[in-house]
């Protein structure tokens, strides 16, 4: 394996311009779904590999619980630098571990604790808090609610609350906030996948953007609401939801709104912009994948050997 081993905790990195790529030239929906599932199984790789490189590389530890045969010197010539890999790795999936079970649990109390905020409420689809701050998301859960306020509303005309409340029923739909969280812990998971995470954070908008602008029938009409319910919520208390009210850059989802709806493509040809975008993840995540598994099945093949019947 050789210092191949290394690989699915760099490649990572890959996955920047591949994310530039996707949220500009790729439908929204498209470019969310793609980029979830490489941030996803580029962080299940990475995190594999740690545990690899600490079972290898810990296995001739005085007092290490694992098999002799672990410790075999067939089985370190597998990993480069296997002692101060082993070592350096233990930390390091610890962290990965504390952080992940952090973010989820902080995760899961802000959506406690906001449906406790609305437990008084009448329970209906739309809840109005009474409240001069102005904003607005979407809250998942058993029964999905849109949230908003009265200083909200009353920043808005009608069609603009209708706008606002089509772009927030996007995201229950479609169950944006899955994404968001998925990529939220792969960037936990690896540090390089973070910026998907702001990617996606900005296409899950877009996306949200235009299922309102075909439901609505004015892509105007949806960019005045985006605009003006983002110069309104600008400054407010933290009231969202891990980014579920989170507005993005506003201008360039105004610019988008006003522009044509972009084009539903099955799987886009290589020799595009778009392409570059959708099939760099693919490969990626895929030479990851590979990666990953020939770490493990050699590994594996190897302790059995190693390992005394």
């Amino acid at each position: 394996m050789g210092v191949f081993v290394f690989l699915p905790l760099v490649l990572p990195l890959s996955a920047w311009p591949v994310a530039r790529l996707a949220e500009q030239h790729l439908h929204p929906r498209a470019a969310t779904w793609l980029l979830t599932v490489a941030a996803v199984v580029l962080a299940v790789c990475s995190t594999l590999c740690l545990a690899l490189l600490m079972v290898v590389g810990t296995a001739q530890l005085p007092g290490n619980p694992l098999p002799d045969g672990w410790s075999d010197p067939e089985v370190r010539e597998a990993v480069p630098y296997d002692e101060v890999a082993g070592k350096a790795a233990i930390p390091a999936l610890i962290g990965v571990l504390f952080s992940c079970g952090r973010a989820a649990r902080h995760h899961h109390r802000l959506r406690l604790r906001a449906s406790r905020a609305l437990a008084g409420l009448p329970p209906r689809s739309v809840a109005v808090l009474p409240d001069d701050v102005p904003y607005a998301y979407a809250l998942p859960g058993r029964r999905d609610r849109i949230v908003t306020t009265t200083g909200m509303l009353r920043g808005l005309t009608g069609p603009e609350r209708r706008a606002l409340f089509a772009h927030e029923r996007a995201h229950l739909a479609g169950r944006h906030h899955r994404f968001l969280l998925a990529v939220q812990l792969a960037g936990r998971a690896n540090p390089f996948l973070r910026p998907l995470r702001t990617a996606v954070a900005y296409t899950t908008e877009r996306w949200a953007d235009e299922e309102a602008a075909a439901r609505i029938g004015d892509r105007r009409l949806v960019a005045r609401a985006v605009g003006k319910a983002a110069l309104a919520s600008h400054g407010a208390p933290g009231a969202t939801l891990a980014s579920f009210a989170a507005p993005g850059p506003v201008p360039r989802r105004v610019a988008a709104l006003l522009g044509p709806a972009p084009v539903v493509r099955s799987w886009p040809p290589v020799f595009t912009a778009v392409g570059l975008a959708a099939w760099g993840a693919a490969v990626g995540t895929t030479v990851s994948v590979l990666s990953s598994a020939n770490a493990a099945v050699s590994l594996f093949f190897i302790l059995q050997a190693a390992t005394p019947l």
